[in-house]
């Protein structure tokens, strides 16, 4: 166990840095407590636990422009109470019809560029919004989304990370000379500072086309007709019928059972099932008699991590171009073939995927009085996005489509109308069949380590639900990718402080290369339910702004 812990603290937790949250009636957990209070306001009006979830997302998507907002893409897992069953929704968008893999290679790029009008695929948040709604919701969404335009005419606060991002992003796309960032994101031409009281009237006008004319208000008319102008403008290819054609994807969640509890994911074009298959193999290893932050746990679940991330560089991808191997990557005895692959004294390197035969997000949770369950992600990857904002709109659009590979052949090589790749993921646990734990870890290539290493926390090293996301985290880098580049060897481990020195000197002699880095572990939100004693547990994210609250 490390030596480093969180804080003196009486009950004698070794790494929460506060208690739990624990109410009855309704529980959210959001990276803004503003949003977080939204979400409260939604189940007090008598709104259920998926209208509260889509207030916040539209709140962050004002006040955490760095993380979210409608220019992006969502995923979302729901417990619903009634049918008691979980319900899975792929809100993400597709690739502009009109671009082809030979434009690229015509123009002799290696990958997708970041920023501009290329990366930029059709924003699916919106049209998840109304598909959640439309299945679930019962406020009205003028209701759900007035917070967001109140506080997008009135003003509010900025709170200190995202004026920190805010203050490393906008200069960037100002030095890019991206159109409409002055307009958008800056006061008297600055990026807005910690406390400074931040107004955004364009986007409160967006909002309210959406609450009065639905998804259509969005996808048709006025508004996609200024993004699809904007973007041909600036050298893109989204068009205005890419908007107008979009529509969401319900999909069966797919689990694996660790230890007696049932971990949940969506199936790719996403990376969830990558925990699946890194739960799966670290389950043949005796955690009781592995400690936390030890050098044997670090390396096991390094290990587990370079396998699998081999497997997600060949295979995750838009299954409606791709024939996944899904059932057989989250099987028990394909991971019994991987984990024999790993030497437990020595740092592996240069694994390739299994033979099988044929930056930056926000994520939130929600639960309700009824028990209703929401897990819910959103992005717009990488920065703020890709410095895209369309005029008079107020949002800028996502860079998701940099995640194609454009290497000919491979799962996720580029393709009109296709999906790419995604980091972001929600994740929920059942325990016999009933609702156990909502809950999230945004933070790119670094989400299904993190899922992994919240649900091992907890279940393996017996944490509560702040300690297990308080905990140190540890980060490998250096795996093949899904854009199509091979593994760096044996990578290298990235650790937070609160790990001992001589596990680190451990794990070097084990031929790991470790090294060290700030704010790359991700942002954790969960909400747990108590079935014996019928409460809600909220943990937040203490490397973040956020607060979980309840009533």
């Amino acid at each position: 166990m490390p030596n480093t812990q969180a804080q003196d603290r009486v009950t004698g937790r070794n790494f929460a840095t506060r208690s739990e949250v624990i109410a009855q009636n309704g529980m959210a957990a959001t990276s803004h407590p503003l949003a977080t209070q939204v979400a409260l306001d939604m189940l007090k009006k008598g709104g259920n636990a998926i209208d509260a979830a889509i207030a916040a997302n539209a709140t962050l998507g004002l006040m955490e422009p760095t993380g979210s907002g409608i220019g992006g893409d969502l995923f979302a897992i729901v417990w619903d109470a009634k049918t008691k069953q979980l319900y899975g929704l792929n809100a993400s968008g597709r690739s502009p019809k009109s671009l082809t893999l030979d434009y690229f290679q015509k123009k002799g790029l290696k990958k997708i560029p970041a920023h501009g009008a290329l990366p930029v695929s059709v924003p699916g948040a919106v049209d998840g919004w109304f598909s959640l709604h439309k299945k679930f919701g019962k406020l009205k969404m003028t209701t759900i989304l007035n917070p967001a335009i109140q506080y997008a005419e009135k003003g509010f606060p900025l709170t200190e990370l995202i004026a920190y991002y805010m203050n490393r992003s906008i200069p960037f796309y100002l030095g890019k000379g991206f159109p409409n960032i002055k307009e958008t994101y800056t006061i008297n031409g600055k990026a807005p500072q910690k406390g400074q009281i931040f107004k955004n009237p364009a986007l409160a006008n967006t909002y309210r086309i959406i609450a009065k004319k639905g998804r259509d208000g969005f996808y048709k008319g006025k508004v996609a007709r200024t993004i699809a102008r904007f973007i041909k403008s600036q050298g893109g290819f989204l068009s205005y019928n890419d908007l107008a054609s979009h529509s969401s994807e319900w999909v069966k969640p797919v689990a694996v059972n660790y230890r007696g509890y049932d971990v949940w994911e969506l199936p790719p074009n996403g990376q969830g099932i990558a925990a699946l298959q890194m739960l799966n193999i670290l389950e043949g290893f005796d955690f009781s008699k592995i400690s936390f932050g030890s050098p044997k746990h670090i390396h096991l679940v390094t290990e587990a991590k370079k396998l699998v991330f081999e497997d997600r560089a060949k295979y995750y991808a838009d299954m409606q171009f791709s024939k996944v191997p899904l059932q057989t990557l989250i099987s028990k005895e394909y991971a019994a073939k991987r984990r024999k692959l790993i030497n437990r004294k020595r740092a592996g390197r240069n694994f390739t995927a299994g033979k099988i035969s044929k930056g930056e997000t926000i994520y939130l949770t929600v639960a309700d009085k009824d028990g209703n369950m929401v897990s819910l992600i959103q992005s717009n990857y990488r920065g703020m996005g890709s410095g895209m904002v369309p005029p008079g709109l107020g949002f800028m659009l996502q860079d998701r489509g940099e995640l194609f590979s454009l290497q000919k052949g491979q799962a996720n090589t580029y393709a009109p109308g296709k999906r790419p790749f995604h980091t972001i993921i929600p994740a929920f646990v059942t325990k016999n069949g009933q609702p156990f734990m909502s809950f999230g870890v945004m933070g790119g290539d670094f989400q299904p380590q993190g899922h992994t290493q919240i649900v091992m926390n907890m279940i393996d090293f017996g944490m509560n639900l702040q300690e297990a996301g308080d905990a140190p985290r540890m980060d490998h880098t250096g795996s093949a990718t899904p854009t199509g580049f091979a593994n760096k060897g044996r990578g290298e481990i990235r650790l937070e402080s609160g790990f001992d020195y001589s596990t680190i000197r451990q794990l070097m002699a084990m031929g790991h290369k470790v090294g060290f880095a700030r704010g790359i572990y991700g942002g954790y939100q969960a909400i747990m339910y108590d079935a014996k004693n019928k409460v809600y547990y909220g943990a937040s994210e203490s490397r973040k702004d956020g607060q979980a609250a309840g009533y």
